[in-house]
């Protein structure tokens, strides 16, 4: 049957709004400044086979890996109207512990009364996730530096949180009695129902004025319809093998850096115009490092997320984001690697930092096959900070999460974006003014930090400085890269600066700290983080020669 072009567009936009409008509601609803204020958190549309149909312009580290939770509470629980799953575990879709999916059925209504009775597939399925500034864990903020999971927080298989539109109150307890902070994760965890509840009635709506025939085959055709802009795309590249390598620092526990290793084995053009069966990129990951001792541990589910994102961003804007898009594209990472580990390895950052290195040495091979598409190595890193202590005003403990942008790449047209959170974060900056009130901390300075973009013919962006005063005594926690190699440069421009981190201690004695620590603050001391400034692109010299030579 001929797909309706002006149709498809409308119930592309359909589904999108839906997971838009999820996000909207749980910003609104949510307690913490994470996520209210740093928005911290993702919303997708899924149909009854558990493959993505929309998702929200949210953070790409939730959203690529979140359909593999999706399936895992689809394959453990059997959902009923009003049912809500609940999960983190980095085993089974998700990315790190701080990271809460729920995961909601949506049985649309058959007559004008009431829904069909239960039974059978859901027709579509809706989930969040959010991240919690605190699960748990030997460190406030659940982002230390540990050996193996258990050290960072409380795992959560997949287990109903909601029972027939009820609160399951033993499994709520079960959380909220291992988090230091459970009056804010109780109000988060509620964000993110409404924000299920809001997606799975917007969907009935649609279905009521379309039909739920048309509404569920142009969920298909949207799949289809991603795969094959997918396809047209690839048809594009010069076929062949593009190798790559980066590094990570370390991962916290040594000096020894970490290896990422892909090849990006783009395949012969279909003769004859036929599509090909077999997928027509493979993208393998062989080579890299064994799993580390450290927490900058990637999961099956984050690599495969960072290799949407990489491909995605080669399309168009408006092109649906689905399940379609990855059909023409393999992703082999070896079990047992730094890309997928198995339990019980530490894994909170793998989520925030490896990601992020897993797309600069993406970035770097593409840039072999599509140059003019490819910017220079952004900062490269997160920054994760997190604070935790008692609140002096309050008496209660107290746990604050960050990340600090940097500097973007430049591109082969532009200088970089200075000050921006780039690739698998898609997060804001919490506003000094939200976090002097919500917290016993003051920002002491926050600015650009100038002259950290890379030189070429053009600039890459500048990273940022931010200095935070503790008010009381703390346990600060930094996991960081990009500390020892800069983000390198394309086309012969130069690598952006690397960050620093520092503590200033009471007297004004200054320490300076590595990429990944955890120390102890008095009331009084600061933590001051300055973050990457991108890679340049082109070389600044050549083309002042060029310039020279025009005139």
């Amino acid at each position: 049957m001929r797909r309706d072009p002006v149709e498809l567009e409308v119930f592309k936009n359909l589904f999108h709004s839906i997971a838009e409008e999820m996000g909207a509601a749980l910003r609104r609803t949510a307690f913490s400044p994470n996520i209210k204020e740093r928005r911290d958190y993702s919303c997708a549309v899924f149909d009854s086979a558990g493959e993505v149909i929309a998702m929200g312009d949210h953070m790409p580290v939730h959203l690529g890996s979140m359909p593999m939770s999706v399936r895992a509470a689809i394959a453990e629980c059997e959902m009923a109207p009003g049912d809500v799953v609940m999960l983190n575990d980095p085993f089974r879709g998700g990315t790190h512990l701080p990271d809460i999916t729920l995961v909601a059925p949506v049985y649309v209504w058959r007559g004008r009364r009431r829904p069909r009775k239960f039974g059978g597939n859901p027709d579509f399925y809706v989930a969040s996730r959010a991240h919690h500034s605190d699960v748990g864990g030997a460190y406030p903020g659940s982002m230390g530096l540990c050996r193996e999971i258990y050290q960072e927080g409380l795992r959560i298989p997949p287990v109903r949180i909601m029972r027939a539109g009820v609160i399951e109150r033993d499994v709520q307890a079960m959380l909220l009695n291992n988090v230091r902070t459970p009056e804010e994760r109780e109000g988060d965890l509620g964000a993110q129902i409404a924000a299920c509840h809001t997606g799975a009635e917007r969907l009935r709506e649609v279905c009521a004025r379309y039909g739920i025939v048309k509404t569920q085959r142009a969920a298909c055709d949207l799949l289809v319809y991603s795969q094959e802009l997918m396809r047209a795309f690839l048809l594009q590249v010069q076929p062949g093998a593009y190798h790559a390598e980066d590094f990570l620092d370390n991962d916290g526990i040594s000096d020894r850096p970490v290896k990422i290793v892909v090849t990006v084995n783009v395949g012969q053009k279909p003769v004859s115009g036929r599509v090909p069966a077999q997928p027509m990129v493979t993208v393998d990951f062989t080579g890299s490092d064994p799993q580390v001792e450290g927490s900058v541990n990637a999961v099956e589910a984050i690599t495969y997320s960072a290799c949407f994102y990489a491909f995605r961003c080669l399309l168009a804007e408006d092109v649906p984001a689905t399940a379609g898009l990855m059909r023409p594209i393999q992703v082999i990472a070896p079990e047992g690697t730094i890309v997928n580990a198995r339990p019980p390895a530490a894994v909170a950052g793998g989520n925030v930092e490896t990601s992020q290195r897993i797309v600069d040495v993406l970035m770097r091979a593409l840039a072999q096959a599509v140059p003019h598409r490819i910017p220079a190595a952004a900062s490269g890193t997160m920054n994760n900070l997190t604070i935790g202590g008692i609140d002096p005003q309050t008496g209660k403990p107290f746990a604050y999460y960050e990340t600090i942008a940097g500097g973007m790449g430049a591109r082969p047209t532009k200088n970089g974006v200075s000050g921006i959170h780039t690739h698998m974060t898609n997060s804001l900056n919490t506003p000094a003014e939200a976090l002097e009130y919500a917290y016993p901390m003051r920002v002491r300075r926050y600015s650009l930090r100038p002259g950290s973009g890379g030189p070429g013919k053009q600039r890459g962006g500048d990273g940022i400085v931010r200095e935070i005063e503790v008010l009381t005594d703390c346990e600060v926690t930094l996991l960081a890269d990009r500390r020892t190699r800069g983000p390198w440069g394309l086309a012969g421009g130069e690598a952006g600066a690397s960050g620093k981190a520092s503590v200033i201690r009471t007297g004004g004695t200054v320490e300076e700290m590595a990429g990944k620590f955890s120390t102890r603050l008095k009331r009084g001391e600061r933590i001051r983080i300055e973050s990457p400034g991108g890679g340049g692109w082109g070389n600044a010299r050549r083309s002042k020669i060029d310039s020279r030579k025009k005139s």
